[in-house]
């Protein structure tokens, strides 16, 4: 049986997370699909109309702490200057998506 210490890392949660900066224009939903895959996360990533990029994602703690590290560094040529995380209502989804 599992300590209840190890089936909290097991246990799956949501996180929405806001990313500002230069992250339109320069591959960032690409970025974060391939880092979602990487983390094994789900979920999705979309562009803001207010020049932000939002992403819904779900996994264990570790894998979105793993998620939102490589959130925070972003491509190559974008620059992020914040990154938001939002607690968010857990969501049953398979594999990661790019909203247009």
């Amino acid at each position: 049986m599992a300590s209840r210490t190890e089936r909290h890392h097991e246990q799956r949660i949501s996180r929405l997370y806001v990313v500002k900066g230069r992250v339109q224009g320069v591959g960032y939903r690409y970025f974060a699909q391939t880092a979602a895959a990487q983390a094994g996360v789900t979920g999705w990533v979309r562009n803001r109309d207010d020049g932000a990029v939002e992403s819904y994602a779900t996994g264990t703690p570790a894998q979105l702490a793993e998620y939102s590290g490589r959130l925070r560094m972003g491509p190559r040529f974008g620059e992020v200057r914040s990154l938001e995380e939002i607690e968010a209502p857990l969501l049953q989804s398979d594999g990661f998506s790019i909203k247009h």
